[in-house]
């Protein structure tokens, strides 16, 4: 009962804070100070460029703007700290400098208002980098409270539904996404360095296949048809290779009606990138490179650390066919086991559980999720996956019910998905006819036949590799981010009317 005592006084001292700062507007709009009113504020300078660059800005005049995130009003001076873009710095604000008028101003201006400052650059007698004020302009007028400074946002319902609260008080969760969006540029850096050009492709598809997940599915109206949003970028783009591109990607969303977890949202950042003429050995070396590339632009280093664990890029990534890997961590020899009911066997000796429709090659991706991904911290590629869960890889010639594929994991996490592409429209069909069967046995995630695109791989497609990397896992690793919420503005969130 005191707790909620509490709670409700702490709602009404809010309120009241709140009636004071509209009382304040009123007060500037009444006397021709309307802060809504001002259209731009040239900036010349921001808080970093100033701090690391303090020899050439030394006693020159500069104009920053930014958000008042602290204030000392101590009689005729008074220092305020601004953050901007991209960090923050100190401004000493002085009567004389400014004039009797702007200082009474400022003096009544709150925390959260956004200004705009003009100063000298300069050092106070503690050390610190500040601009002397000598014009402080109200730009915006802050109507609500921020969190308290000490304690900050740390209610994550609060943080994720509000992320624009999230990025003024966490400067932390701010170069998360500056990080994020420097990953993004420096993988089309990459690709485009390496002679791959970027297309669009579809989202609203009739048919979403390239991958086993559940699609959403809407209508359109003119057409009277319903459609649905790709699940997948990997259909269209080989159609493009089909065309002649030769080397096509795509950074897109994606949408699959999954649950929420710490690794997935329903709508995420795909990459997904083919290139003829090469295999999934040209796949490993490529992902290889990029990832250590990558890290090193936007990080300076290939050696990471995620959840207290250093991740070295730089070393050549462990190669493992997933048979070796089962082997390796449960102690289990699928090359000694030929049929799905020895399979199903061994299964249920390793408490394993399976579906009656599980095939040899499930039974064989069960063990290898229930055994290995767990040791699976240090780059890893798992290669040659079963035939029975990879429907547009291309067989190994030699192994005809493994394919050539491999999923590359890190922080036991998989972090990209690749293949020789399989260009045999008369297999991709009856792959796709296993699929539907699949589908009818109650499998929802399974693929449909897809006719247009068969019809294109009959006009032939050439020897191809493709890769699929989930952009959002690849930003928490470089970030060190825990969820896949931390690295996405706006995840999906539960109404709050339900």
């Amino acid at each position: 009962m005191a707790e909620q005592n509490n709670q409700q006084d702490q709602q009404e001292n809010l309120s009241e804070l709140i009636k004071v700062r509209h009382q304040k507007l009123t007060e500037l709009q009444e006397n021709g100070k309307d802060p809504f009113q001002i259209t731009k504020y040239d900036v010349t300078a921001h808080s970093n460029e100033v701090k690391e660059k303090f020899d050439e800005f030394e006693g020159k005049e500069v104009t920053i703007a930014g958000r008042i995130m602290s204030k000392r009003v101590m009689g005729k001076a008074s220092f305020c700290n601004l953050s901007d873009r991209y960090g923050n710095i100190q401004s000493y604000v002085a009567r004389d400098s400014i004039g009797e008028d702007s200082y009474k101003d400022f003096k009544k201006y709150d925390i959260g208002d956004i200004v705009g400052i003009k100063g000298e650059v300069f050092k106070t007698k503690t050390g610190e980098i500040s601009i002397h004020a000598s014009e402080v302009v109200l730009l915006t007028k802050s109507l609500q409270i921020l969190p308290e400074k000490f304690h900050g946002l740390k209610d994550t319902d609060v943080r994720y539904r509000q992320r624009y609260i999230d990025l003024i008080v966490n400067t932390e969760v701010r170069d998360t996404f500056m990080k994020r969006s420097a990953i993004i540029r420096e993988i089309r850096n990459y690709l485009d360095g390496k002679d791959f050009i970027e297309v669009e492709t579809p989202v609203l598809v009739p048919m979403a296949g390239g991958a086993a997940a559940k699609p959403f599915t809407t209508h359109h109206n003119s057409l009277d048809e319903d459609l649905n949003l790709r699940i997948s970028l990997e259909l269209y783009l080989k159609r493009l290779i089909v065309g002649g591109l030769e080397r096509v990607y795509e950074i897109g969303r994606v949408f699959r009606n999954e649950g929420l977890s710490v690794r997935h949202n329903p709508e995420f950042t795909l990459l997904e990138l083919y290139q003829a003429f090469t295999d999934y050995h040209g796949m490993m070396d490529l992902v290889e490179e990029l990832f250590r590339t990558v890290a090193v632009k936007v990080l300076g280093t290939s050696q990471i650390s995620y959840d207290g664990v250093e991740i070295d890029l730089a070393k050549p990534f462990e190669r493992l066919t997933m048979i070796d890997a089962v082997k390796k961590y449960a102690g289990v020899d699928f090359n000694e086991i030929k049929t799905v009911e020895e399979a199903k066997k061994v299964a249920k000796e390793h408490h394993v559980e399976f579906e009656e429709r599980h095939k040899y090659g499930d039974i064989i991706n069960l063990f290898f999720e229930e055994f290995c991904e767990e040791k699976l911290e240090q780059p890893t590629f798992i290669m040659d996956h079963p035939v029975d869960i990879s429907p547009l890889a291309k067989r190994k010639p030699e192994n005809p019910e493994f394919t050539e594929r491999f999923e590359l994991f890190i922080t036991k996490r998989e972090m990209a998905n690749a293949f020789s592409e399989l260009n045999d429209p008369i297999d991709q069909r009856g792959r796709f006819m296993a699929q539907e069967e699949l589908f009818a046995a109650g499998d929802e995630e399974a693929n449909h036949c897809d006719d247009d695109f068969l019809c294109a791989l009959e006009y032939g497609m050439p020897p191809t590799g493709g890769i699929g990397i989930g952009i959002d896992r690849f930003v928490m690793l470089l970030t060190d981010s825990a969820a896949i919420r931390d690295v996405l503005l706006f995840p999906t969130m539960k109404s709050l009317e339900k």
